[in-house]
């Protein structure tokens, strides 16, 4: 589980639209991959997965005015999802400073 500081602040549907639109292209450069990635919102939490190599939801994002808090749902993944996990860190310290 990681935190990182809302700063902007994000709502959880500005950072949904966020996620929408760039999150798969930043993964994807990142990881010189094409991956299809899935995401579901539901009041202040996403789900974010990656249908082609895990299944259900990889990780999940809480949003708040003062934090956002990473977690990684997929702990028994033959699949790196440690290494997907610290890309949307990086992804969301970016959109949220």
């Amino acid at each position: 589980m990681a935190t990182i500081k809302n700063v902007q602040p994000l709502s959880a549907e500005e950072l949904f639209d966020l996620l929408k639109t760039g999150f798969a292209n930043y993964i994807n450069n990142k990881l010189g991959s094409n991956l299809a990635i899935e995401y579901a919102h539901v009041f202040n939490e996403i789900n974010i997965s990656f249908p082609e190599v895990i299944d259900g939801p990889a990780l999940n994002i809480a949003v708040t005015d003062v934090e956002l808090t990473v977690t990684l749902l997929a702990v028994e993944s033959d699949y790196n999802a440690e290494l997907l996990e610290e890309h949307l860190i990086g992804y969301l310290r970016q959109q949220a400073s």
